[in-house]
């Protein structure tokens, strides 16, 4: 057996080393004495032998003042790589280039004139203020100039700058690893989560899945954890995509309750869907098709049902891109109009769900409130346009063509119909599109807007009156105009119906004219409003039975839990799904919690919440009409409302009641606030994608993308990193690199 005398009399009880206990592994002893002998735990009990011993010579002397001058160089590396961890999360942070393919050699670094990229940029300034890594960096040029004049080899050689590519690659991978290694630490804890799936094409090209995954914590997360190439776009292909992260991230199917994804066949397929075969695996998962795609398809249904609706449309398009495509013309509608603060009119996009009501409110203002639109600035501009003799003859023609097409009664009356719909389903969007929604809000407001939409489904006088007023405010403020001869038709244009053959024997009579405004109520404007309300029953109401039972979660029913019982049936459906987490969760379990935590609700939410911290608002109209509250679409950083479900789940993690007082309960709230019902996330995340991998940055590699990818999005988690445990993470890369920093 060999041991180590030193380490025996002055290491710490934790410490595990063989040569404590005893060396009999004697195949490479003098390799394992040499690493023992550099190591740190050695080296600290060497010098407290060397600091303790009254004898020791000037040898030993010399031997504790160079372990000591080691830990002073170590000490200033790490304090030069903590100040460039910090520059690496500021740029990544921001979302901008590291790097340029020239000027980086560390010999270059004194000639301000030439671009070294933005980290190297950052490193100089700083350098400027720090006296730390201002002399790392004069000692790292000197040796890199002398390098270089020697004509040596290529590469570095024995230099070790930490400015260098490799060490900024490296340091950018251990924070990539150390954030994914925290999210899946926050969901082990969650217990459960469900996933939002969504691809969209690169600027090169590239097909590039998102993957999001929302949990609870003591609020709600939802966190960016994959961006992967897609090489296949068929449903195996995403589930086996899936089960690569979850396995890299070690966790199991069995832990996920539910995906969102887009209405692609791909994603829905009966048999061969993304989320048939993710059901197949994990059966009790829910599968949402994400309410705002849904939400968007409807109002896409809708504007393009008949050919009034779509000629609106066409229109607005149409006259944005003819304004815009000319700067000729972009002057002529900067001069005129009495609008001095001019706001420009945009086409209309399909990927952007509220582009049709901008683009539709700009010109038009709001439902029957002219005041704040463009319409009389449009038109002035197209009748400024058709009287310039400089513009060719087919410009002309085009500008008349719009101006005519503006001024038709019928024109007024179907974009009133549509700013009367989107009165309603605009809010509905903007809530679906925000951060951590919480899913009985957003089912209520999708009930709440059909329910509205039917009772406005034959209420024509009132579209027809907003169109008469709408027409009379601005023929008002035409005539206000010398300049211009032109007038809003008021009235819809008669059709005459065609004559009947006269048989012989019968008397001709007289042709009669059709009532053009009954035929446009019928054709037109509840065909609209019938398009509508169905496509939202049709396409919304999924999962009817699980809502009803989350239903039975949310406080604002609580009173009336406490003065009537609930069905046999309720909350039958919801125990299906919780069974799998906890085998307490049974129908009869959940219902005798909850009567209990709705008694003692009032009691509970007197307690002060503003140290509860969420990340969405969560109250909003539940669309009955004795309700006065206004539905809140921006989020906000702290709920307080006590009258939401993320309430009643703080409330029980506050006072401990999860363990043993409602350990069933605080399960479904947790499930409840975990369930998705938008993949908005994934869109959000594609935002980003744009503004890293642009057109300089064509060439990113997968992993790189990834990394920058979450660096960017998940902002709280790179700025909350601890520098140590990323250098520590890169000191595993090389035995040079733990040597150095260790």
């Amino acid at each position: 057996m060999l041991y180590c005398f030193i380490c025996m009399a002055f290491g710490k009880r934790t410490d595990s080393s063989l040569f404590i206990s005893g060396m009999s592994e004697w195949k490479h002893i003098h390799q394992r004495t040499e690493e023992h002998e550099r190591s740190s735990a050695h080296r600290n009990c060497a010098e407290a032998y060397l600091l303790k011993s009254a004898s020791a010579d000037i040898s030993s002397l010399f031997c504790g003042s160079q372990m000591t001058a080691h830990r002073e160089q170590v000490k200033k590396r790490r304090q030069v790589l903590e100040r460039i961890i910090d520059v690496i999360k500021v740029l990544g942070k921001r979302g901008l280039a590291y790097r340029r393919s020239e000027n980086e050699a560390a010999y270059t670094l004194e000639d301000n004139t030439v671009d070294h990229g933005n980290f190297l940029e950052l490193i100089l300034l700083l350098g400027k203020y720090d006296f730390c890594l201002k002399e790392h960096l004069d000692s790292c040029i000197e040796e890199s100039k002398k390098l270089h004049l020697s004509g040596g080899t290529r590469g570095r050689g024995s230099l070790v700058t930490f400015l260098s590519k490799t060490t900024v690659n490296s340091v950018i991978d251990a924070i990539h690893h150390l954030i994914q290694e925290n999210i899946s630490h926050e969901i082990k804890k969650a217990g459960m989560f469900s996933v939002q799936l969504d691809t969209t094409q690169d600027i090169s090209s590239q097909d590039q899945c998102s993957i999001i995954m929302r949990y609870v914590t003591d609020v709600v997360n939802e966190r960016l954890v994959a961006v992967l190439k897609c090489s296949s776009s068929t449903g195996q292909a995403f589930v086996d995509m899936l089960s690569d992260v979850l396995e890299k991230m070690g966790l199991s199917k069995t832990m996920c309750i539910g995906n969102v994804t887009d209405g692609a066949s791909n994603m829905q397929g009966h048999y061969k869907g993304f989320s048939s075969l993710l059901s197949a695996q994990s059966p009790n998962q829910v599968h949402v098709w994400c309410y705002a795609h849904v939400l968007n398809l409807v109002l896409a249904n809708t504007t393009q049902v008949v050919i009034e609706s779509g000629s609106l449309f066409a229109l607005i398009n149409g006259i944005a891109v003819f304004i815009k495509e000319s700067h000729q013309r972009m002057n002529v509608w900067e001069e005129t109009g009495q609008n001095k603060r001019r706001r420009i009119l945009a086409p209309i996009g399909e990927t952007r769900w509220w582009a049709k009501h901008e683009a539709l409110k700009k010109v038009f203002g709001s439902f029957g409130k002219p005041e704040n639109g463009l319409y009389v600035d449009v038109l002035l501009t197209l009748s400024a346009i058709q009287k310039r003799t400089t513009v060719k003859p087919s410009i002309r023609v085009m500008a008349r063509g719009y101006a005519e097409s503006l001024l038709k009664y019928e024109t007024i009356l179907t974009a009133q119909i549509f700013l009367r719909i989107f009165e309603h389903t605009s809010p509905l969007s903007k809530y679906l599109q925000t951060a951590g929604l919480d899913i009985l809000s957003a089912h209520r407001m999708v009930v709440s807007t059909q329910d509205t939409l039917k009772s406005l489904g034959r209420d024509f006088e009132s579209v027809k009156k907003a169109a008469d007023t709408f027409v009379k405010w601005t023929n008002t403020k035409i005539q206000e105009k010398d300049d211009m001869d032109i007038e809003v038709e008021a009235t819809l244009p008669q059709k005459r119906k065609r004559m009947k053959k006269v048989l012989p024997g019968e008397m001709a009579q007289d042709e009669t004219l059709d009532d053009a405004e009954k035929s446009y109520q019928v054709n037109v404007h509840n065909q609209i409003m019938d398009t509508a309300i169905e496509a939202i029953h049709r396409r919304f109401l999924m999962h009817g039975n699980l809502y009803a039972d989350l239903a039975c979660l949310d406080p604002r029913h609580f009173p009336q839990l406490c003065t009537n019982a609930l069905p046999q049936s309720a909350l039958q459906d919801l125990s299906k799904c919780l069974q799998g987490f906890d085998s307490r969760a049974t129908k009869e379990n959940i219902q005798a919690e909850l009567k209990s935590f709705a008694l003692q609700w009032n009691r509970l939410k007197a307690s002060p919440l503003a140290e509860y911290k969420a990340r969405t608002v969560q109250d909003g109209s539940d669309g009955e009409e004795n309700n006065t509250e206004e539905v809140e679409i921006t989020p906000i950083s702290c709920c307080s409302c006590k009258e939401c479900p993320l309430c009643c789940y703080q409330i029980l993690c506050r006072f401990n009641m999860l363990t043993d007082a409602y350990p069933v309960l605080g399960l479904a709230y947790k499930y409840l606030l975990t369930l998705s019902l938008t993949q908005v996330a994934c869109e959000r995340t594609f935002s980003i994608l744009k503004f890293i991998k642009n057109r300089l940055r064509s060439t990113l590699s997968s992993d790189k993308l990834e990394a920058f990818m979450l660096m960017a999005s998940e902002k709280d988690i790179l700025m909350a990193l601890d520098s140590d445990s990323v250098m520590d993470r890169l000191a595993e890369k090389s035995e040079l690199l733990k040597k150095l920093l260790h």
